[in-house]
């Protein structure tokens, strides 16, 4: 096990994660950026057309590690 940190860029600003959680793999990492950002879809993408949330995955020594984007976009076709 090691514990990582999800740093959180979205519309209001970075949020650096101070706390971390254990993880033991890579899979369990990618489980956790995928569970953040449905949380922050969920909450964030009902009251816009437009979002870019992104998560930085740093490892124990506070070294980055890994970048997740997730894109959403909505144009409505009819006025």
């Amino acid at each position: 096990m090691s514990r990582y940190y999800f740093d959180l860029h979205n519309g209001d600003g970075p949020l650096k994660d101070s706390l971390g959680v254990e993880i033991a793999s890579r899979t369990g990492v990618i489980q956790e950026v995928a569970k953040i950002m449905l949380e922050i879809a969920r909450d964030e993408l009902p009251t816009t057309d437009r979002a870019t949330i992104s998560v930085t995955v740093r490892d124990a020594d506070g070294e980055p590690i890994s970048v997740s984007t997730l894109t959403f976009s909505n144009e409505w076709l009819k006025p």
